[in-house]
């Protein structure tokens, strides 16, 4: 019964604090969890976009490869992959190592 008074006669400024902690909460999310990933994901496509030929890649499936060529519009890459071995692949496919 104590707690339920005590309780009851806390001044108006929780939920002030409420607000800020609530606020400091969602800036350490942002700073240590979205931010990093925004600027990896930022990374990634910056070193898709600057595939060259003869760059040897991997793909996210691990198939190791070396560019054969890059084709900007459709967004694809060919890898050779063997000799005599050319497969296409999305550009979204290479991972960056």
């Amino acid at each position: 019964m104590h707690f339920l008074q005590a309780a009851q006669s806390a001044p108006d400024g929780g939920g002030m604090s409420m607000i800020i902690m609530m606020v400091a909460l969602f800036a350490i999310v942002y700073f240590f969890m979205i931010r990093p990933q925004n600027k990896k994901q930022k990374e990634e496509q910056k070193f898709r976009d600057s595939l060259t030929v003869g760059q040897e890649v991997v793909t996210i499936g691990g198939l190791h490869g070396k560019v054969k060529s890059v084709d900007v519009e459709s967004g694809t890459v060919t890898l050779n992959i063997a000799t005599g071995v050319d497969v296409k692949f999305s550009k979204n496919a290479i991972a960056k190592s």
